[in-house]
């Protein structure tokens, strides 16, 4: 027989011990599964050898970006939602009853001079709301005369904060219908080019309750009751960029007894004879929104 070197004696009895203080310690239980009498040292060592109930050391998997919106998508907005900076309503089928449609999404630019900026700042809104109502007049297939003349307007979204802190850099353009002061009405269907059919334009032209210079004027839809209509518009960039006065765009000729506005109430008037016409001109606000315009009515 072959005679064991004390110091592998020594050995085999310190592996003896450890198998046995290792049995103690699993509550007696042959199983290798972690159990919750274990001491966190023992769960790593588990996990570490493939044991399916050990603790994981995998770092949480990051949120990904929001996804960006969809062209040509239908929402159902109320009025407060559409003038918000931010929404997050979902989109409907365009079959259903809506109230914006997307035309247009962008990227946003937000660093300037190096430095990020915040997602609702000025720099960046500003983006959207140059770009927003640029893009409306073709995706409608209007010209800007035909546009100014309807009740179509654009609106403009960009990410949360929340949004944007996960990435996301967009911006929205959704065209709306206003209705009244402070409503926006249903669309029909897919916008897309819809400016090019006269019975489009006819449904969402510009009308009014009242005469535009009546303290009860309320700007309308056409297909809505109404009592005057918007026929014409004025082209007042030739008094240049800065607000010229209320003397000023008021009294254009085209604002006159033989001008243009005159000229085209009475074109439509059933009676040449025996017509009314109006003239709206642009306030200092309207003007610095954009609206270097005036615009000529007819009673309808």
């Amino acid at each position: 027989m072959r005679r064991l070197s004390p110091t592998l004696l020594r050995t085999l009895a310190a592996l003896t011990a450890a198998v046995v203080l290792a049995g103690c310690s699993g509550g007696g239980s042959p199983s290798a599964e972690s159990t919750p009498s274990e001491s966190p040292s023992a769960s790593a060592s588990a996990a570490g050898s493939g044991s399916a109930s050990g603790a994981t050391s995998a770092e949480p998997t990051p949120e990904p970006a929001p996804v960006a919106p969809t062209e040509g998508a239908c929402y159902r907005l109320s009025y407060d939602d559409a003038v918000a900076a931010s929404t997050t309503a979902t989109p409907v089928g365009c079959k259903r009853r809506h109230t914006s449609q997307t035309f247009a999404v962008g990227a946003l630019d937000a660093v300037s001079a190096g430095h990020l900026l915040a997602v609702d700042s000025d720099t960046v809104r500003r983006q959207a709301a140059r770009a927003c109502p640029q893009g409306l007049p073709r995706f409608l297939g209007a010209t800007p005369a035909q546009l100014r003349l309807s009740m179509l307007r654009a609106v403009w979204f960009t990410p949360t904060l929340e949004e944007s802190d996960l990435g996301a850099s967009w911006y929205r353009c959704d065209v709306v219908a206003v209705s009244g002061d402070d409503q926006i009405a249903p669309l029909e269907g897919d916008l897309t080019e819809a400016l090019e059919r006269s019975d489009v334009r006819d449904a969402y032209a510009m009308c009014g309750t009242a005469a535009p210079d009546d303290p009860a004027f309320t700007r309308v839809l056409c297909s809505e009751s109404h009592t005057w209509r918007a026929i014409s518009v004025v082209d007042l960039a030739s008094l240049g960029k800065a607000y010229p006065g209320v003397r000023a765009v008021k009294g254009v000729d085209a604002a006159g007894e033989d001008g243009d506005c005159a000229s085209a109430a009475r074109d439509l008037a059933d009676d040449p004879l025996d017509y009314e016409w109006g003239y709206e001109w642009p306030s200092k606000a309207q003007w610095k929104a954009g609206q270097i315009y005036g615009r000529c009515w007819a009673q309808d």
